[in-house]
């Protein structure tokens, strides 16, 4: 067992704490908001957390991940597991459990945490390790916050082995809502994304040509969002009047529109926005069409400011589609975004994606990001949809990539 302490330098009164997402960190000073994270465990009476998702690892090391593990976490029998482990109060005793592999990391400086342990390869030993720890801090813990979606099954049953006499607290709720509202540095990487994202767009679209299969135009966004230092994730398409979003060999025709959804990470933080295009020049019942979707999202965008009630702006967005003619094939969706798709503020029960809408009688607060996104699945015309990134502001709402949000003339160069 490979057992390395970070320098203790700075307490963490010392000096100020960086910022999540800004890839540097202070020895000794978390980069989050301990003081929070110990008012949200308070609450649930929770003494330490020991977390098991890749997004509580990264937000709690400040922006770090291990880029061996990016786009695949299985190896050999078992998976890559981080696990911090943090004790409420005492963030002098935080842990972080790494893979042997993040030694090299360590000797970098990547790691804030007071200790910092190189050892793991399974994710029972992972969790063996973090047990370690936690008993070595002399915190006699009664009761242990954990991540259920986010723990397998087998370090799972190691950690009620090793901690018999506490209770195991659901505290993914907890962990999700220290990241709701975002740092200046978050903000810049989630513009960053935002913008990347729909630049990449914009450019296939002008790249596209009659012939061209869904397939291959996905292909090309996957290049220009790789280009522009995005990880590509997936992409959403349609071509024509179809409602079908698989990239496929359908080939492109002229006249056909087409919806680009596509998610990119920059460091981390998702790009999550949607465009239309069109082969040649939108008729006037298209621009009419679009315009819908744009005054939904229009009037659901107006209600976004810190103090506003978080359900308002879902329920904006459905009253503009009750308005509308078109009700019937009409979609409407507002949710919190960042290092997940969804995340804190959670607006609606009433989505695609299931959980408690525990914010929609929330204020919401400067600093949390929200995705609206309004779909009309047109039983003539095809699918028609925006999706925008809003920032909540003290005085309103910012955009990030606003821009293309009109129709975008394929094949105009590239």
């Amino acid at each position: 067992m490979t057992v390395i302490t970070s320098p203790q330098n700075l307490a963490p009164g010392d000096a100020a704490s960086p910022e999540p997402g800004e890839g540097r960190v202070v020895p000794g000073v978390p980069p989050f908001d301990a003081a929070r994270l110990d008012a949200l465990l308070a609450e649930q009476d929770v003494d330490a957390v020991v977390t098991t998702s890749r997004q509580a690892a990264q937000y709690m090391l400040g922006g770090y991940t291990f880029p061996f593990f990016d786009h695949r976490d299985a190896i050999g029998l078992s998976r890559y597991l981080p696990v911090v482990v943090y004790v409420r109060g005492r963030p002098d005793l935080t842990a972080y459990v790494a893979h042997r592999l993040e030694k090299h990391e360590h000797q970098l400086g990547r790691f804030w945490t007071p200790a910092v342990r190189t050892v793991s390869g399974t994710t029972t030993d992972a969790v063996e390790n973090a047990l370690a720890h936690l008993r070595g801090t002399g915190a006699a813990p009664r009761r242990v916050g954990i991540e259920p979606a986010f723990l397998p099954m087998d370090a799972a049953a190691v950690l009620r082995d090793g901690l018999p006499n506490c209770a195991l607290v659901d505290v993914g709720h907890a962990l999700e809502r220290l990241r709701a509202r975002k740092s200046a540095a978050e903000l810049a990487l989630l513009r960053e994304a935002s913008e990347r994202v729909v630049d990449s767009m914009l450019a296939t679209f002008a790249a596209c040509a009659p012939g061209m299969t869904k397939a291959e135009l996905v292909e090309r966004l996957r290049q220009e969002e790789v280009s522009r230092g995005l990880t590509f994730e997936y992409c959403l398409i349609t071509a024509g009047n179809g409602l079908n979003r698989a990239a496929s060999s359908q080939r492109i025709a002229e006249g056909d529109i087409l919806s680009l959804d596509s998610g990119g990470r920059y460091r981390g933080y998702i790009g999550d926005l949607c465009r239309m295009g069109v082969v040649g020049e939108p008729d006037g019942e298209l621009e009419e069409l679009l315009g819908t979707v744009q005054a939904i999202q229009r009037r659901a965008r107006q209600t976004v400011r810190a103090g506003a009630r978080g359900g308002d702006v879902q329920a904006a967005g459905e009253e503009a589609v009750a308005a509308s003619p078109l009700a019937q094939h009409i979609e409407f969706l507002a949710h919190g975004m960042g290092l997940v798709q969804h995340e804190a503020p959670w607006l609606t029960a009433e989505g695609p994606i299931p959980y408690p809408a525990h914010d929609a009688d929330r204020a919401l607060e400067a600093q949390m990001v929200l995705s609206v996104e309004t779909t009309l699945l047109h039983p003539r015309r095809g699918f028609i949809k925006l999706e925008d990134t809003i920032v909540v502001t003290e005085g309103g709402h910012e955009p990030l990539g606003d821009a293309g949000r009109g129709w975008n003339r394929a094949g105009r160069g590239g």
